[in-house]
């Protein structure tokens, strides 16, 4: 009752005020006091309304037309004023002695009369608009998906905002600017002490600031990001106990995700409610963009139920911009220099355009033990790149009549040990990830890494296992799904996988450096992988390769020879114009964003910019291959470093190329 009777003397205070005053500032001064008034004496919230109400009935009516710079100055540290934005507005002239009487007076009898009123029934009389909400509404606070601005700094309330006051939207984005700026002034001037239970967390990144609202969820989000950034395995270890079920989260892997990124900056907060909250982060060491959500118990201490962090192409509103050739050219070279010299890339490579090489370059170590540096000529190792040779090895069978993309795979695997799934997937699912063929690395692979030689030997190992799912029904990225394309290129060849793509991709397109030769091989000029994963040093990948590539992946090539293959399909060397068109057009959505076509991902999100490619990457090993049709540009790059260390290169490029 006690807490009611004086939220209800605050409010009738506040409406006492003149009308000017409360459309500006009444509702900071309510959200204020509900905020206080959990942990702090409301005594000197009255204090100042009753000096605040003097002040606004006694000074001359002109002063609320005053420009700002007018305004009396701020209080000395010393003063005792809670509010720092109260005295907006006021004349800076010294007012006559009757007329501080006269206004003592008003307020002493405007005061006397709202406690006889609001001790009636207890309870507070009906407000107009400016000041209507529901009683101790301290924590409805609620934000939008998107503001009115589309601002990444400036939040726009509709609906219900802070409080419980209905905003009215983009008719009050001026408004609502002033008051935040007035809010921040507030914490900055009141006696070197922030506001109890301020409503936003101010976080900044790397210049700009962004405000996470200081929900339950927000308060997580905003623990977690300390932590992830600060990149030190104790604070990581700490904040385990925030979750639910801290068993499911491990340090190392958080850690190496730390190394990989740099880092977040937060750039925008989508949604908040008290119980979740979903905004966007950009990686510090990249252009890439990620979406958290974040979502945490009801109860005290609200620990953490869900965590989602994922990688989403970078939205409209940030866009980069782009560059001319030779401002970009020169900028790719200072971000190598600088991430090589942070031992984040370590590789080669190459921009041409129109089939000529505009920059080339390899920087770090092949060989770190025996000090071999990278070349333009060295051999890396290039992961699921493999399946753009896999899926035009293909196509070129199709072109030459001996294999039907409708065809289901048993038409040519007629032994496949599981009948009804050789049955159902037909040669284009496999090519588009939609057969719902499963994957193959995990706990099989990894106690017969070392026996599987050969593609027959992972059908041996992995035939008898049903579908994931219906053939058809979705996209779901499947190494096992192009291992079977090499055993049907070799069914259908009558060669093996190996001899096919060495004659028909590689020797049209004069690729001399790349292959798939076992590691046991002595390959000259091959690099050696170092991985981070499972630790924090670098340490050379070997214990994590398979015995060879396959059509799935994993053999080597060099950065001239990737533009070599961009070069051969271009100039229709490998496939005539209309099965070029068909390997190289997307197919199916991904959850990347981008369409699939048949072993190639097809990037139409701008037009102007449409490319295809492919990119691989595991433990040790990272490449990207970028063709960009319209404009003649294609980008290759290779590393023998963990992913992103490619993939990040070549987004740089991408991301600034030229628009003409």
């Amino acid at each position: 009752m006690a807490d009611s009777m004086s939220r209800s003397l605050y409010r009738w205070l506040l409406y006492l005020h003149p009308p000017a005053f409360r459309q500006r500032f009444a509702e900071e001064m309510l959200w204020i006091f509900d905020e206080a008034a959990a942990t702090h004496s409301v005594l000197r919230l009255f204090a100042d309304g009753f000096v605040s109400l003097m002040r606004q009935w006694v000074a001359r009516p002109e002063s609320w037309h005053l420009p700002l710079a007018a305004a009396i100055p701020r209080a000395a540290a010393s003063s005792s004023a809670f509010f720092d934005w109260e005295h907006f507005e006021v004349s800076q002239y010294s007012l006559p002695f009757y007329r501080w009487m006269q206004g003592g007076v008003i307020s002493v009898g405007l005061v006397s009369v709202v406690w006889v009123m609001a001790g009636q029934e207890g309870r507070a009389p009906n407000l107009p608009g400016d000041l209507a909400g529901p009683r101790g509404s301290r924590t409805a606070w609620a934000l939008p998906s998107q503001d009115a601005l589309g601002s990444a700094d400036d939040f726009v309330p509709s609906g219900t905002g802070a409080g419980g006051y209905a905003i009215s939207g983009t008719a009050e984005d001026i408004h609502q600017r002033q008051l935040r700026r007035q809010e921040r002034t507030m914490r900055n001037a009141v006696m070197g002490q922030s506001v109890p239970g301020s409503f936003f967390y101010v976080v900044e990144s790397r210049g700009t600031t962004v405000e996470v609202p200081k929900t339950p969820a927000g308060e997580q989000f905003s623990a977690w990001f300390g932590a992830f950034n600060s990149g030190d395995r104790a604070q990581m270890e700490g904040f385990l106990s925030h979750y639910k079920n801290p068993g499911e989260h491990e340090v190392n892997g958080e850690l190496s995700f730390r190394q990989q990124t740099g880092g977040f900056e937060l750039k925008k907060i989508e949604e908040s409610a008290p119980t979740k909250i979903t905004g966007l982060l950009q990686e510090r060491d990249s252009d890439q963009f990620a979406r958290f959500t974040v979502g945490v118990e009801e109860e005290a201490p609200h620990k953490i139920t869900n965590f989602d962090l994922r990688a989403i192409p970078r939205p409209a509103e940030f866009a980069l911009e782009r560059l001319s050739q030779s401002e970009l050219l020169k900028a790719l070279r200072e971000k190598l220099e600088k991430d090589s010299a942070a031992d984040k890339f370590a590789g080669a490579v190459i921009v041409a355009k129109d089939g000529k090489a505009i920059f080339s370059g390899a920087y770090g170590m092949a060989d770190r033990e025996k000090k071999i540096p990278n070349t333009l000529e060295t051999k890396f190792r290039i992961g699921s790149m493999n399946k753009m040779f896999t899926a035009t090895s293909i196509l070129q069978l199709v072109q030459a009549g001996k294999i039907s993309l409708t065809d289901p795979l048993g038409k040519y695997i007629t032994d496949y040990p599981n009948k009804e799934f050789a049955s159902k997937v037909t040669i284009q699912q496999l090519l588009t990830h939609t057969g719902g063929t499963g994957d193959i690395f995990g706990p099989e692979f990894d106690a017969h890494r070392k026996e599987l030689r050969s593609l027959q030997d992972y059908v041996n190992l992995y035939g008898k296992r049903s579908l994931k799912f219906e053939p058809g029904s979705r996209w779901e990225y499947s190494n096992y799904g192009f291992l079977l394309l090499g055993v049907l290129v070799e069914r259908a060849s009558g060669k093996s996988y190996y001899d096919y793509v060495r004659e028909n991709v590689y020797g049209p397109a004069s690729m001399t450096g790349s292959g798939s030769l076992t590691e046991d091989e002595n390959v000259a000029n091959r690099s050696v992988g170092y991985t981070r994963f499972g630790g924090s040093e670098l340490r050379p990948n070997t214990d994590t390769l398979p015995y060879r590539g396959t059509s799935a992946g994993g053999g080597y090539s060099t950065v001239e020879d990737l533009l070599r293959f961009a070069e051969a399909l271009a100039n229709h060397r490998l496939l005539n114009a209309q099965n070029t068109e068909l390997l190289t057009n997307g197919k199916v959505d991904t959850s990347r964003g981008v369409k699939y076509a048949f072993g190639f991902m097809d990037d139409n999100t701008d037009p102007a910019f449409r490319h295809f490619g492919h990119g691989g990457g595991a433990p040790g090993m990272n490449g990207e291959l970028q063709i960009f049709p319209q404009s003649g540009y294609v980008i290759a790059v290779l590393s023998n470093l963990d992913p992103p260390a490619a993939s990040r290169i070549s987004d740089f490029v991408s991301n600034r190329l030229p628009k003409n």
